[in-house]
């Protein structure tokens, strides 16, 4: 008997072994492809467990859970076991309107193989919304988000799945499921006095956080957005001791979750933009400084080749936009296209929108910002209304889409997609990102949330090329130096997986390196749980497995 007929014995779900389907799942949004033994699709706790239990007592057999496979890092890739949360584990449990916590209204518990757009609608529907859905909001799964600790255009404002995620439920190495929720001194002890796994686990990870909680602070990333490593410095704030921290961003490295409760909010009201167009990168740490002063939700940023790029393909933008009036809605972008023509292209655009329920309050601020701006003679401008601000958030989410479909022998190459730096460093970190990599010539935007620091390149490469993966390597450590060297992150809210894994040691030295291999040895001792993601990747394996077409 093979693997799939081993499976189909034990019952843990719909077992797939067709060439077909495990052809479907093989690559995710990365540059890397693995092709599976076997898919499973689960339809409940009790199933995943067993299937555990059997990976735990068979050598080799490793799990993969997979939502959209929307991952950029090669998180959601594996030749063992992948399995499938969105068959059947897709369901909203429920939806709750709850007193304000930490400026939260309400709260959902769903399971992980839902996909967003489904889970947003049914929200949305009671009036309630997760405000840190990422740009793949319409494609990723909720399971997908809690793995990578995803993020989006509103995280200047609301931060990053870790601060929403309230409660979660998760297959553990013993094929037991277990409730992770915030714990006081108290429900640490209760837990830390059990016998079994659930004990052991709890006993080490306290030793582990209060023994190093002070060295755990002093090297947690300065940035405001991180999903590098294991949060450990979140796990125990010497109040409350919280497991949600090590699972959420994870990728699936440490168990398996089956449902998730997530905080949410009422969404605003009331919006309006100022549009600022740079000049000179140097300024743009004191200009994003400015605007924050005026409590933005969302601080975007686009490049001039951003902005050429919208021009050049202007049809493409005008039908995303969606309005019947085609000849008014290409007027729209007629400053973009002077500004273009006479060569007076700003080097970086900012989006500054503010939100709220009370829409003269909303106006204020945003007109303050403005004048703030204009005092420094910066250009810069208000939009008129909703589709204004519609033309530029289109620009910002869709650029490198339709750069993308008008390249022939090229594609999206995420490798240094997801960098931060702080804010305050902006000003000196850029122009020294653009001259570092200009020798390379590639086919590149630089957008990203500028009020976080965070950007985003993903180059159009030819996989083919033997020279793609030498500049691979090589731009990755000269990009990642650069971004160390400025107090940053090598990725925010993008993850490790297999793309950033082999520098996940450098980012954090040696000592927290060692660290989160204990994580990774008290959750997973035997390692089937997404093997070689994220810590202890292996770069020839990865190397070795980029896709060519």
């Amino acid at each position: 008997m093979g693997l799939a007929d081993d499976l189909r014995s034990i019952r843990c779900g719909d077992v797939d072994d067709a060439d077909a389907t495990r052809d479907a799942v093989q690559y995710d949004a990365s540059i890397f492809a693995a092709r599976p033994e076997v898919v499973v699709a689960p339809t409940s706790s009790d199933e995943i467990g067993a299937l555990v239990r059997y990976a735990a007592a068979h050598s080799g057999v490793s799990i993969v859970a997979r939502g959209a496979g929307t991952d950029m890092s090669g998180g959601a890739i594996g030749e063992s076991v992948i399995l499938d949360m969105t068959r059947h584990l897709n369901r909203l449990l429920d939806v709750n309107r709850d007193e304000a916590v930490r400026g939260q209204q309400g709260s959902a518990t769903v399971q992980p193989g839902m996909y967003y757009r489904d889970f947003e609608r049914a929200t949305l529907a009671r009036g309630l919304q997760y405000p840190v859905y990422p740009a793949s909001r319409d494609l990723c799964t909720v399971g997908g988000m809690v793995a990578n600790n995803s993020a989006g255009e509103r995280s200047l404002r609301y931060g990053q799945a870790v601060d929403w995620v309230r409660s979660c439920r998760a297959i553990l190495a013993d094929g037991n499921e277990y409730l992770f929720e915030p714990l006081d001194f108290g429900g640490v002890q209760l837990k830390m006095s059990r016998i079994g796994f659930e004990g052991d686990l709890y006993r080490a990870l306290w030793k582990l956080v209060t023994e190093q909680r002070e060295f755990l602070e002093r090297y947690q990333p300065k940035v405001s957005k991180n999903a590098s490593g294991y949060n450990l410095w979140r796990v125990w704030d010497g109040t409350t001791f919280d497991l949600t921290k090590l699972m959420v961003g994870s990728q699936g490295t440490l168990g398996v979750v089956t449902r998730v409760t997530l905080g949410l909010i009422r969404p605003p009201l009331h919006r309006r933009m100022v549009v600022v167009f740079l000049r000179d990168l140097p300024y743009v740490a004191s200009v994003v400084d400015d605007l924050l002063q005026f409590q933005p939700e969302s601080l975007e940023s686009f490049d001039d080749k951003t902005l050429s790029f919208t021009v050049r393909f202007l049809p493409d933008f005008v039908r995303l936009m969606g309005a019947s009036n085609i000849i008014a809605l290409g007027l729209q972008f007629l400053p973009e296209a002077w500004m273009t023509v006479t060569g007076g292209l700003p080097k970086l655009v900012l989006m500054a929108e503010f939100s709220g329920d009370d829409e003269q309050e909303v106006t204020k601020r945003a007109e303050a910002a403005l004048g703030a701006l204009k005092r420094r003679h910066l250009k810069a401008r208000l939009t008129e209304g909703p589709e204004e601000s519609h033309k530029y958030w289109t620009i910002r989410r869709q650029s490198f889409n339709v750069l993308r479909h008008h390249t022939t022998g090229k594609r999206t190459v995420p490798f240094i997609d997801d960098i931060i730096v702080p804010v305050e460093r902006m000003s000196e970190f850029l122009p020294k990102l653009y001259t570092l990599l200009e020798p390379y010539r590639l086919t590149l935007t630089v957008a990203g949330h500028a009020g976080n620091g965070n950007f985003h390149i993903i180059p159009l490469m030819d996989l083919a090329d033997p020279n793609t993966k030498k500049t691979i390597v090589e731009l990755s450590e000269k990009v990642y130096d650069l971004v160390l060297d400025h107090g940053g992150s090598i990725t925010a809210e993008h993850n490790d997986g297999l793309i950033r894994g082999p520098w996940v040691r450098k980012q954090f030295g040696p000592k927290m390196y060692d660290l989160f291999r204990q994580v990774k040895q008290l959750f997973d001792p035997k390692g089937i749980f997404n093997p070689g993601k994220k810590i202890d990747v292996d770069r020839e394996w990865a190397l070795a497995h980029i896709r060519t077409n």
